[in-house]
């Protein structure tokens, strides 16, 4: 399995903006195992986003679908960045198999 967990920060108050387009795009991924969008509590304008793929190849494939790269680019104007980010090797978890 291949994860990914990420902070992504939206311009100044647009967070629920970004969640809400982020949400948009998600569904129907092929290899998708897991895909999470959080809040960050100590930050307005933060998200983490935590993704479970079956393999790294997956995840690749989900950033050419059509409903991602509308999501994407959607989105691009009110991301201000991604200061965090993290390539995981998921091994168990609540609905996986190892």
């Amino acid at each position: 399995m291949y994860g990914l967990i990420g902070q992504m920060l939206a311009t100044p108050g647009k967070r629920d903006e970004l969640l809400a387009i982020l949400a948009e795009g998600t569904g129907g991924m092929p290899g998708c195992l897991s895909y999470v969008i959080a809040k960050d509590p100590a930050n307005a304008d933060a998200l983490w986003i935590t993704e479970v793929w079956t393999d790294k190849d997956a995840h690749a494939a989900s950033l050419k679908l059509p409903a991602v790269q509308a999501a994407i680019g959607k989105a691009r104007p009110i991301i201000a960045g991604f200061p965090q980010h993290f390539e995981t090797e998921p091994v168990i978890g609540q609905g996986l198999k190892a």
